[in-house]
């Protein structure tokens, strides 16, 4: 910031001097024809402003035999225009960053809705797991043990020990003494560790 306010500071000292020169010049001019009352308006693009200020100024320095001064002044300028283009690049980014987080938002938006689908279709997956070993357990409690232990000794082992572990546990221990020892005792170490 202390710099740009001395670079205009510099800028506005170097246009005063050369519109003091303009002056000056137009002064020593002799009338030769009569020119309307009032300064003559010319438009100029900044570009040939700028060029017109720096040569005036150069023209000024080279009178007064400040080099140093001269090569100063141009240096100022050039940094000015380095600051601006710096400046612009990053307005640039700060865009595509604004633009890249809004991608952002919505992509993440996205996944949370996906993410949520996915869940619900695991609880919905949970509750009829959760139906059927219900469903199962009402057949299997109907049922004489020995037959209960023939059915679920074919049964998946986890569906098995979640049934047998919704049982009564008189009737569970039934169930196991009839099984196979081999797949009892497979059987009783899954229930052990599903009730902890």
């Amino acid at each position: 910031m202390k710099l740009k306010l001395f670079y205009t500071t510099t800028f506005l000292v170097l246009l005063t001097v050369a519109g003091t020169t303009f002056a000056a010049v137009a002064a020593k001019k002799p009338a030769a024809k009569a020119e309307p009352a009032g300064p003559v308006k010319r438009l100029y693009t900044e570009e040939e402003f700028h060029t017109a200020v720096l040569e005036e100024a150069t023209k000024m320095m080279k009178k007064a035999g400040s080099g140093h001064l001269v090569d100063f002044s141009k240096e100022l300028m050039e940094k000015e225009e380095t600051i601006k283009v710096k400046e612009l690049a990053i307005k640039k980014e700060a865009e595509e960053l604004e633009m890249s987080k809004g991608d952002f938002k919505k992509k993440l938006v996205e996944f949370q809705d996906s993410q949520k689908k996915f869940l619900g279709c695991v609880d919905e997956k949970n509750a009829q797991a959760d139906k059927r070993v219900s469903q199962m357990v009402d057949v299997i409690s109907g049922m004489k043990p020995q037959n209960a232990a023939d059915v679920l000794t074919v049964q998946d082992p986890d569906l098995s020990v979640r049934i047998l572990r919704e049982l009564d546990s008189a009737k569970a221990s039934k169930i196991f003494n009839l099984m196979d020892k081999e797949v009892s005792a497979r059987l009783q170490k899954q229930f052990l560790q599903m009730k902890k």
